[in-house]
This record gives C-alpha cells, structure tokens and sequence, in this order.
C-alpha cells in the first residue's frame, strides 16, 4: 500500500520531545497515563577500574589484570624495587650464612663437628625463616599499596609513585606490623608441630618414627587448613589498613565482618586467582630454566672450568632478574584481588556503590565538599588537621 502525501521534513520544534504511543487508525487516543514511556535501565557508572557495582567473578578477575596496564609505570615500578630488594636480601643472607658455616663444618676437628653441624643446620634455618618474614614484609606493603591504587582507580583516579607513597604514609608501619604478627603466628605453629615430631623420633624404634611421620603429615594438613580459614577471613586486613587507615585490631574486625557470610566466595575467588597466576608463572618459568640448564653446555662446550662458573653465573643472574620481573607481575594481581573484594563486599554489604556513584559525581560537577567514601567517620575525624588557635578563637 502507498502512500500519496507528500513527505515532510520533521517538526524542528518535535526534536527531543518524547515519542507517543503508537495508535490505530480510528482508535481513541491513549489515556494520559501511557504519554510517557517507561524509563529504560541505566548501567552503572564505570569511571575508572570498575563499574560502580557489585562485581561479578569475570568483572574482578579482569580488573585484577586491568590494574598493572591502567598505571603500569608507577605500580611496576614499585613491585619491582621491593620485590628486587626482597630477593636480593635474601640470597645474600641465605647465602653468606651457608658459605660460612660450611666452611667453619669442613675446617672442624672431629670433637667439634657434632656440635658445628648442628650450628649451622640451626643457622640455615633461621637464615631461612628470616627470609621468609622479609617476603612477607614486603609482599604486604605491596598489597597496602595496590589497594590504594586499587580504590583511587575505582573513582577515575590515577595516582602517580609519589601520589601513591604520600598516600601510604603512616600506614607502613602498621602493614609491617601486621605481617610480623603474621610471620609470628606461622614460625609458632611450624615450631609446635616440629616439636611433636621430634619427641616421637627422639623415642625410637619403628613406632616412633611412623608416629613422627604421622605428625609431620597431619601438621602439614592441619596447617593448609588454618591457613586457608583465616587467611580468608583476614585477607582483607591490609585494605583495610590503607584505605580506612584504621587500627590493626579494628582491621581485623572489619576483614573478619566483611567476609562473614560471604566465605566461600572469597575464598573461591581468591584461591582461583592464585591457582590461575601461579600456572601463568610456572609456564613461563619452566621454559626458562630449561633454557638455562642447555645454556650453560652451548656456551662451554669443551668444559673448561672457569668458564663454566662463568656461564653459570651469568645464566643464573639473568634467569634470576627474569624471575624477580615475572614476580613481580603475579604479585600485583594477587594484591590487586583481595582489595577488589574489599570494595565488592562493601557495595554489597553497605550500599557503598551510591557512596561512590555520588563522589564521582559531585567531583565532576566540581563540587569537593563531599568527603572521601573510603574513610569511616573515625578516620575521618583522625585525619581532620586541627584548628588553629586563631581559628578556635
């Protein structure tokens, strides 16, 4: 069917205006009620790192990656040099220490080599355990400081090195605090279940050993066990530490009552991110080592001496910084992860989303009266300079 009128341009003064509810010929016009239509869903605002919702699994494990390529310069960067002087520290320690007591072992005299080797197997292991709380260390100042770039990202911001520095002051020592209470508690349950295990060896015979055995293998158990349950339920304690600045006991309150309710998911989460960067890791570095050991033949084929230690050396040095760069990419998304989670189960649990939703927007209309979403009202307070004296006049 055609249609013989002519065509016309639109109304210019119907540009805008909201569209009527189609009606059949000869039909009476629509009730007033349906002039306007429904209003359509909005997605939520993403102004940065995430969308200002509650996240889905693919919606943090992409942020998770997003993180080092959103601000790649200062975040790498900073995972490098702490991961650098972690590893380098360590080495060095480990290894002066074993270079030392092993020379002072093959020096001995035949009275005094029960009493040196059992000094230096007891010096390896501290140097060890030293080390162990030196990556801890610095594995949670990393995460405290991912977690702010973290928060600042979700709002649109992008903080550079000394952005991110400035905003950690302060805060340093409490993350250092708190891994040294991690460090503490896990030496305490290793040193338990070591001690069991040597009283049923110390006593002898087959019965002893198995019973030491068994003790070794349910410590291990047992301590995978606890380690998961409560490293779940305070895997948010650095978070919370940088971002609401609180107390170390009021941090492990809130990482405890945000992920209460809401266990398994983390733990899901978290225990998948792990699972999926140590794979990434362990691919690429397996090549590596492959590559080094054969590396080491092509490079002295007629097996003299100093060039052996030479080309080891070299292999090791250059695998080892591979390495340290590898570690430090896996790192950042492992910190990135719980800090997500974090504001996740805020928006959730607190309707923190509308907090966010109205600071991202008050900022862009120019209005810097709204307080920062992320501080409790306490830390707010705590971080409020004082009035001055002519002021309080």
């Amino acid at each position: 069917m055609s249609n013989n009128s002519p065509w016309q341009s639109p109304d210019s003064s119907a540009i805008g205006s909201e569209p009527q509810p189609y009606a059949p010929q000869g039909s009476s016009p629509a009730p007033a009620h349906y002039s306007s239509p429904t209003p359509s869903w909005t997605p939520p605002p993403k102004p940065g790192l995430i969308p200002l919702r509650p996240m889905t699994l693919g919606t943090i494990l992409s942020a998770s990656l997003m993180v080092l390529r959103r601000n790649p310069r200062p975040i790498f960067g900073l995972s490098l040099i702490i991961m650098g002087v972690v590893t380098v520290a360590s080495l060095v320690l480990v290894g002066i220490v074993t270079f030392t007591n092993f020379e002072r072992t093959f020096s001995a005299s035949e009275a005094d080599a029960a009493t040196i080797e059992a000094g230096t197997i007891a010096s390896i292991i501290l140097a060890g355990l030293f080390a162990v709380a030196l990556s801890l260390i610095g594995g949670s100042i990393l995460q405290g400081i991912v977690s702010l770039e973290v928060a600042r990202g979700a709002v649109g911001e992008k903080l550079r090195l000394r952005g991110l520095w400035n905003a950690a002051k302060g805060r340093i020592w409490a993350l250092i605090g708190w891994s040294a209470l991690v460090a503490v508690a896990s030496f305490i349950g290793i040193a338990v279940f070591g001690i069991i295990a040597a009283l049923f060896f110390a006593t002898g015979g087959t019965a002893g050993a198995v019973f030491g055995v068994l003790a070794i293998l349910a410590g291990i158990v047992a301590g995978l066990v606890v380690m998961a349950w409560l490293g779940t339920f305070l895997a948010l304690v650095p978070s919370a530490l940088m971002i609401e600045r609180l107390t170390l006991g009021r941090a492990i309150r809130r990482s405890w009552s945000l992920v209460s309710g809401s266990f398994w998911r983390t733990f899901g989460i978290l225990a998948l991110i792990i699972v999926i960067v140590n794979t990434v890791s362990t691919i690429v570095t397996t090549p590596l080592s492959f590559i080094g050991n054969f590396g080491a033949i092509l490079l002295n084929p007629t097996g003299n001496e100093a060039a052996s230690t030479a080309s080891f050396i070299a292999i090791y040095v250059v695998t080892m910084i591979i390495s340290v760069a590898i570690g430090a990419v896996t790192i950042i998304i492992q910190s990135a992860a719980p800090a997500l989670l974090y504001i996740d189960l805020r928006m959730r649990k607190e309707g923190f989303d509308l907090e966010l939703t109205r600071f991202v927007e008050a900022r862009h209309a120019g209005d810097s009266s709204v307080p920062d979403p992320y501080l409790t009202h306490d830390s707010r307070t705590a971080r409020s300079p004082e009035p001055s004296p002519s002021a309080a006049s």
